[in-house]
């Protein structure tokens, strides 16, 4: 174990903002108690709503500026609205977001399939870059998941045949 002492100035870029007269960052803004009362700035004028938008409970307003590119729809938009009657302090509300991200991935294929595409799944998960620098980790995420699908398929056809 190497124990001689780090001398930090041989290191480039070390303290380079230990010069407060030198660092554009501070003071970032000479701050009042007022402004923590609420909005110490105009508010910009609001994006026009013409999708559904769903926002936090705890938030009394929509924020001014909102994503429009995927619009909540089909089971993962229902699933979603479910989660925003929640708090963000409650898995009530992150663990739907969570399932709804996962369906919303195979309403994806399926809307793929629907047009006539065959999506590369192998290709959009990133599997060939993990083939070549992580083979062991893909090859075990695979196994897992046959496994999964396995266990889950002879369940389901258990239950069917003991009917």
């Amino acid at each position: 174990m190497n124990n001689r002492p780090v001398d930090y100035k041989q290191i480039k870029g070390w303290g380079i903002d230990a010069d407060l007269d030198n660092n554009p960052t501070y003071p970032m803004k000479r701050r009042t108690d007022g402004e923590h009362k609420g909005y110490a700035w105009e508010r910009p004028t609001p994006q026009p709503i013409n999708i559904e938008v769903l926002h936090s409970i705890e938030r009394p307003n929509i924020t001014a500026v909102f994503g429009t590119s995927q619009p909540p729809s089909g089971l993962s938009g229902m699933i979603r609205r479910f989660a925003f009657k929640y708090s963000e302090s409650s898995y009530a509300h992150w663990l739907p977001l969570l399932l709804a991200d996962r369906v919303n991935m195979v309403e994806g294929i399926v809307e793929d399939l629907r047009r006539g595409h065959v999506p590369n799944i192998f290709a959009e998960k990133g599997m060939k870059a993990q083939w070549k620098y992580n083979r062991k980790a893909l090859l075990q995420q695979l196994a897992v998941g046959a496994l999964v699908t396995t266990a889950a398929v002879a369940f389901l056809f258990r239950k069917r045949n003991n009917d």
